[in-house]
């Protein structure tokens, strides 16, 4: 599941929202022969855009020519969960539920900013509109490449949401806005200009969707897993690791249990950790001129493989492996 805010696709966020309601209506007017899609929001499914466009536009009380007056939120399940919600409800039936689905997400998002009197989708003004295809633009390597053309559309399930969401409130009293970076922990800042974190909410739009409809997600298929691999410190990311590989272990060993009633062990004897961690040192020795939080990053990811691929010695034992002692018969002899 990715979810996004963007200030807009295709236009300025602090003028009018008629460019981007209209670049949404694309696939109505590609696909005339189709039921057009209409917007919706936590209580309708059938709205125009002639209406989507002026409720947006005249809910900016207060706000100056550069500030935002709209955001877009991005909501695009995976080419995976996409196949599971039509498994289970079908193509029309999927639509629907993705709909209500990004009610409950805009539930989430109301919530996120944690203001009074802003408690559900209901106090925010918001349409959403569903959309069938993506299309290859410049930016695309297939483009690049020749071996596809601009605007062509992407194979596979592209079913993604598109919601413009109002800097005003419902009321048009409140200002809110999700590109606030305050995350709380200043309280006396947050009343006064309020807070948004990003993180838990698209966190939390996972979380809605895997409870809503049963969806059993692997841990490298969540945010959590995407977010500490890429910001996460050393620590973190060992932590990550050891969960991703206990949860492999578990899932590959219980259907051998059942058939066993046993567990395997490997009769293979592993090389030294000081031996396998060696490239890694060399590496940081050899590229520091280079851009040194990315091979740290490179190396740290690299040793932390290595020290999970360790079988575990007890919680006391030591990492390396131990010098053996001489014997004192063996001193003698030697001399």
């Amino acid at each position: 599941m990715y979810i996004n805010i963007t200030d807009s696709e295709t236009a300025d966020n602090k003028g009018g929202s008629g460019g981007l309601v209209h670049y949404l209506d694309k696939e109505n007017r590609t696909d005339i022969n189709k039921q057009p899609e209409y917007w919706f929001n936590q209580g309708r499914t059938n709205i125009v855009s002639d209406e989507v466009r002026p409720a947006i536009d005249n809910n900016i009380a207060k706000l100056s020519k550069v500030d935002a007056k709209f955001f877009l939120v991005n909501i695009s399940p995976s080419q995976k969960e996409i196949t599971y919600l039509k498994t289970q409800y079908g193509e029309d039936g999927a639509k629907a539920q993705l709909k209500a689905y990004a009610a409950s997400v805009m539930d989430e998002y109301a919530r996120n900013f944690k203001r009074p009197g802003i408690e559900s989708s209901k106090d925010l003004l918001w349409f959403g509109k569903l959309e069938n295809y993506r299309y290859y633009s410049h930016k695309d390597p297939e483009v690049k490449q020749g071996l596809k053309k601009r605007g062509e559309r992407k194979d596979g399930e592209q079913m993604h949401l598109q919601i413009i969401v109002s800097r005003k409130d419902i009321t048009n009293k409140i200002k809110l806005s999700p590109m606030n970076k305050s995350k709380g922990s200043n309280s006396e800042h947050s009343k006064k200009m309020g807070q948004f974190d990003r993180s838990a909410f698209k966190a939390s739009g996972e979380r809605v969707f895997d409870e809503k409809f049963g969806f059993e997600r692997r841990l490298t298929e969540t945010f959590r897993y995407a977010n500490t691999q890429k910001n996460g410190s050393l620590e973190q990311r060992i932590n990550l690791h050891a969960e991703k590989r206990s949860q492999e272990t578990t899932k590959r060993t219980r259907p051998s249990q059942q058939q066993q009633g046993k567990k395997t062990t490997s009769e293979h004897r592993p090389a030294s950790l000081l031996e396998k961690s060696k490239p890694y040192k060399d590496l940081l020795e050899k590229e520091q001129k280079n851009d040194l939080g990315d091979l740290l990053s490179q190396a740290s990811d690299k040793l932390l493989h290595t020290l999970l691929d360790t079988p575990n010695k007890g919680d006391g034992a030591p990492l390396t492996p131990k010098r053996k002692k001489k014997k004192d018969e063996e001193r003698g002899m030697s001399l």
